[in-house]
């Protein structure tokens, strides 16, 4: 399973892309085959302010509804409407085109590395 090392992760099993001051945010190939083909996303308005830890929205399959968590505080400054009309991207692929949106933060938080990601999924 894709666990790239140049991003970090949450145990909600979200990854960060620290770009500067501003980040992009998806979920996991591991959350992705968990899930099953993503039929439907929602996503944060842009300007919508960001608590980490809280419910932004949320990923539907055709087996269940995962909910998305913000891993970081910040504005939203993108969201990825390309995952909103075709959400298979994000089972085709969640690390490139399939990110779900960016981010404006103040600090970057800590998050796990991608060596500490493997092993919360026992990889």
């Amino acid at each position: 399973m894709s666990v790239p090392s140049d991003l970090q992760y949450t145990a909600e099993h979200e990854w960060v892309r620290v770009e500067g001051d501003v980040v992009t945010v998806g979920i996991t190939q591991y959350a992705a085959d968990a899930l099953g083909d993503v039929v439907y996303v929602d996503l944060p308005a842009v300007g919508a302010s960001l608590t980490s830890g809280a419910v932004v929205g949320e990923v539907e399959s055709t087996k269940s509804v995962g909910e998305l968590f913000a891993p970081v505080e910040g504005e939203v400054v993108e969201a990825n409407q390309a995952v909103v009309d075709a959400p298979e991207t994000i089972n085709a692929d969640p690390y490139g085109d399939g990110w779900l949106v960016k981010v404006r933060v103040a600090a970057t938080p800590a998050l796990m590395s991608a060596d500490e990601y493997r092993a919360l999924i026992g990889e």
